[in-house]
């Protein structure tokens, strides 16, 4: 949702998109546009070039190039023409060194380098023909090694030049579409989004960052297993006094030793990052620098709808959704009678806690202004996601076939990403509580994960076991998150204002504030509800995600459509008011906040924003209330609000119009 923290000409400001940079880019493109479409056409054709397209990032550069088109500072068809030909330039460049050199490409040093991507093209090529240079234009790294492949087993001009040509045209066309339509409802994106869509993209960064880590991570140790355990049992034998315990490990007549070298070569990575991160924070005794920019940058993306999905998401780490899964697991062992597993399950659990309990009341380190309640170092609840997710990947991974032994531990590294990100986005925490957080429950990990392996080689049926843990941590999550929202976000509401100001001098001169506030108010909230409602206003219930859904039902009417919610300082409104315009298609609203001051008395004070608002259908999908320019006269019920009133013991100051 926007922050209103400027003019309430959301709309406007969105369109203008005021950033010099910004400007200076699209004042370089209106003034230079076929210098544009050559820039476009570089881009493709260094994607297509073969070896140097890995490393081009293409798919932003264009999403950008689209989004330009879409704001209507691109020529479309002009720039999709030289982004195909930019395209068709680059594989034809690569199709000629492949017939030129032939085989012999292999030992070209641009080739040599990635022999297995140069593999990977050729059996795509063999095995669909032409079909396979079309395919290839939209498979990663493999995309610019198949023209060359082609050129390299001698694919005759006539028939390569037609596929390629669709092929670069498709490419091009599927490429900018998502910007051209993200720059068309730019928007509409803008007010059912704005910080939302930057909070779902950062949840969205972190997810494929540990995504990305997990799988390769576990790619590179499967690759080189049988390699670490070679290397171990040399470093054994020349060191013989040390090397008697690591052999006790890596025994290689035990079908274990394998895997055992590769969880003890992470163990000792994970355990010297874990202590040399923590003995950095215990000597500085306070936040770093990172941590007070990454709490600042949440603090400022703090809106109603991101703060529920976030808070919901931090139920994943609570007691109830972590402790139905693990019970569940534990009594399945149990029927089974496989104690080993049991009793390192409750190990890893219980231990686990105890230790993240323990440095929690030992290490002593500021807290994050938000952090009232449910602090400490290192973070709990991402502790424990770490440690039971990840030691639940160890009990059953080796229980998959191949490659699907993976999939346990991207479920851990996912799980364990949404909490910590929720968490730093709600200021449970700083970014160091959430490292070490995550670095002790791996250490943890690894040490029960050797353990289990070394005194435990008999396999067993893992599908029951995978069900009831999922199935009840799923279960219990989705009966706790709903339940749980109010409360978290209750525990970790934005700071009182740091300002404060006298009673007196905020009733002769206002707040003082740069922000446009059409309302300041002093006293009972629930008098200056009923006297807006008397005056023909009516209250809007807090728009969630359910309501927001709602703007895609096309058989409800404008009337019937939310007002999506707007934050203050990361407050949501207290009230949100509207009623209906001259026509059928504008309405009234009044937004009212908790002040961004406090006043000595302390009074409650608060701050509102009048809108007039008008219904349009974006995308043929959503109708949209969207505001209109600020140039419009507050209407006399608003005025009238000017001075003292009371009912009784309730009394309300208001001052109207800006300061």
């Amino acid at each position: 949702m926007p922050e209103c923290n400027g003019p309430a000409d959301a709309a406007a400001y969105n369109r203008r998109m005021q950033s010099a940079w910004f400007d200076a880019t699209l004042a370089w493109i209106s003034a230079h546009p076929h210098a544009a479409g050559g820039l476009v056409f570089l881009i493709a054709f260094c994607d297509a070039l073969a070896v140097v397209g890995i490393v081009v990032p293409a798919l932003p550069l264009l999403f950008a190039v689209g989004t330009l088109i879409g704001l209507g500072h691109l020529d479309g068809p002009y720039a999709l023409l030289c982004a195909a030909a930019g395209a068709f330039a680059g594989d034809a460049l690569s199709y000629w060194i492949g017939h030129r050199w032939g085989p012999a490409m292999r030992e070209l040093w641009l080739f040599k380098r990635y022999p297995g991507l140069l593999d990977r093209g050729e059996q795509m090529f063999r095995r669909h023909g032409s079909k396979g240079i079309v395919t290839a234009r939209f498979v990663g790294a493999v995309r610019p090694f198949v023209p060359a492949v082609a050129g390299m087993l001698h694919m005759p001009l006539k028939r390569y030049a037609p596929a390629s040509a669709f092929a670069a045209l498709s490419w091009a066309a599927v490429f900018l579409a998502p910007g051209w339509i993200f720059g068309a409802s730019y928007d509409a994106v803008a007010a059912v989004a704005d910080k939302l869509a930057l909070v779902l993209l950062g949840l969205f960064a972190a997810l494929a960052l540990v995504w990305a880590l997990v799988l390769y991570t576990w790619r590179w140790f499967a690759a080189h297993a049988d390699n670490l355990l070679a290397r171990a049992l040399l470093w054994t034998r020349a060191h013989p006094r040390l090397g008697r315990y690591a052999a006790a490990l890596i025994d290689p007549r035990r079908p274990e030793s394998a895997s055992l070298a590769v969880l003890a070569t992470c163990l000792f990575a994970a355990a010297w990052l874990w202590a040399g991160f923590t003995a950095w924070l215990l000597v500085r005794g306070e936040p770093l620098l990172f941590d007070r920019d990454v709490q600042a940058v949440m603090f400022s993306l703090r809106n109603p709808l991101a703060d529920r999905t976030m808070a919901a998401l931090a139920a994943i780490g609570s007691a109830p959704a972590l402790g139905a899964g693990s019970l569940a697991a534990l009594a399945w062992l149990a029927w089974r009678k496989r104690w080993m597993a049991a009793a390192h399950w409750l190990a890893a659990i219980a231990v686990g806690l105890l230790i993240t309990v323990g440095l929690g009341a030992l290490v002593d380190m500021p807290r994050p202004s938000t952090a009232a309640a449910g602090f400490g170092f290192p973070s709990i609840a991402v502790t424990m996601t770490t440690v039971v997710f990840g030691f639940f990947a160890v009990l059953v991974a080796r229980e998959f076939p191949g490659r699907q032994r993976v999939w346990p531990y991207l479920v851990a590294g996912v799980a364990t990403a949404l909490v910590a990100f929720a968490r730093l986005y709600l200021g449970a925490h700083w970014l160091s509580d959430v490292i070490a957080g995550m670095l002790l429950g791996v250490v943890w990990v690894l040490v029960l994960g050797i353990a289990y392996r070394r005194h435990s080689t008999r396999s067993f049926l893992i599908r029951p076991l995978v069900a009831a843990f999922y199935g009840c941590f799923a279960l219990a999550l989705a009966w706790h998150a709903p339940r749980s929202t109010q409360a978290t976000l209750a525990q970790f509401e934005p700071p009182p204002p740091e300002r404060v100001l006298d009673d007196g001098q905020w009733w002769r001169q206002g707040l003082g504030e740069a922000r446009h506030f059409d309302l300041q108010a002093r006293g009972d909230l629930s008098l200056l509800e009923r006297r807006l409602r008397a005056a023909g206003w009516s209250v809007q219930a807090p728009a969630d995600w359910i309501a927001v859904l709602g703007v895609l039902d096309d058989s409800h009417g404008p009337a019937q459509q939310p007002v999506l919610p707007l934050a203050l300082d990361g407050h949501p409104e207290r009230l949100l008011l509207r009623r209906a315009g001259a026509r059928a298609d504008r309405i009234e609203v009044l937004r009212i906040w908790p002040a961004p001051v406090r006043l000595a008395s302390g009074m409650p004070l608060w701050v509102g924003r009048y809108e007039h608002m008008q219904a349009r259908r974006q995308l043929r999908l959503l109708t949209l209330w969207q505001p209109e320019p600020h140039d419009h006269a507050l209407p006399a019920d608003l005025r009238t609000l000017a001075g003292s009133s009371g009912e009784g013991e309730r009394l309300l100051q208001a001052r109207v119009g800006p300061d």
